[in-house]
């Protein structure tokens, strides 16, 4: 009777077992189809595309979508620029960030309940709503100053700089969470010994808080570069990035083809190997970061002290 029941248990669990990685499985197929359909179509031929037959496995593979892809965008020139803006505008709102969480972790001070709400305030509102009136501040300051703004990088550092960037709510928010977690007790530990509010900050804040740091960067390094909205708005073309070109991929691919004089048609697998070529610097930073990113992760899902 032991045995049966010890071996119906071990019968239940399994089933549980086999369950919960099915429903995992599914789940998982449901984010991934897109980027495996992507991969797929990125190495058909043309013949494979209009075949109603293939699917999944092409019959041959070929390279030419991504030799066309690459011409299309102007890879060597578009990855460059898009590495060295989001990463810049990345660095500022990270620094950003890390300031705005540390104050309202460890200062009281007045009006701090109205500038939460404030912060709060530039989430919830649309950008598209917030995007008119930016976008005539920074006219009237051009014209002012007799300076060239809108159509240089200059109004997104800016606002990466003064907490205006891309979600810098959330990065925000995530900062002020992990902070919450330090004792207190080692900024008067630190003050006592002399140090200033910004060393207490560099050297007890950020030093303790890496994982937490590296989390905020890369959240803030995909998103802008992957933001087209604000960028179209006050870039404009004044940098090529390879999202931008992505989007407007069907123009560009008619002016390099016909600049060319190739014969090429415009199908699916091309734009799939753009897109291709687009993720595939986020997805290589991920895998060499994926470690310390998980344990941003977790710290900063940790709440109290």
């Amino acid at each position: 009777m032991k045995r049966l029941k010890i071996s119906k248990r071990a019968l239940k669990g399994t089933i549980l077992k086999i369950t919960f990685y099915l429903l995992l499985v599914l789940i998982s197929f449901v984010f991934l189809e897109p980027i495996l359909r992507i991969v797929v179509k990125t190495f058909m031929t043309p013949e494979d595309i209009i075949d109603p037959v293939v699917d999944w496995v092409p019959r041959s593979i070929s390279l030419n979508n991504l030799k066309v892809a690459f011409k299309v965008l102007k890879l060597p020139v578009t990855l460059k620029n898009s590495i060295l803006f989001s990463g810049a505008l990345a660095i500022m709102q990270t620094f950003c960030a890390a300031l705005t969480g540390f104050a309202l972790s460890r200062y009281e001070f007045a009006g701090k309940r109205f500038w939460f709400v404030m912060i709060l305030m530039c989430f919830i509102v649309p950008t598209s709503v917030l995007m008119i009136p930016r976008l005539m501040m920074f006219v009237t300051v051009q014209e002012a100053m007799k300076f060239t703004l809108i159509g240089t990088p200059i109004p997104q550092m800016l606002m990466a700089l003064l907490g205006q960037g891309v979600n810098s709510t959330i990065l925000i928010l995530i900062f002020q969470n992990f902070f919450n977690l330090i004792p207190k007790s080692l900024d008067e530990a630190a003050m006592i010994d002399g140090a200033g509010a910004f060393r207490v900050f560099w050297h007890i804040g950020l030093k303790l808080s890496l994982s937490t740091v590296l989390v905020v960067f890369l959240f803030a390094f995909v998103w802008n570069w992957n933001e087209t909205y604000v960028t179209g708005t006050l870039l404009r073309s004044g940098l090529e990035l390879l999202p931008s070109k992505l989007s407007l991929f069907d123009s560009e691919f008619e002016n390099a083809v016909s600049s060319s004089g190739s014969a090429f048609k415009l199908n699916e697998a091309y734009k799939m190997a753009a897109t291709f070529i687009s993720i595939v610097p986020l997805l290589l930073l991920y895998s060499f970061v994926q470690k310390k990113f998980i344990e941003g992760i977790e710290n900063t899902g940790i709440t109290g002290e």
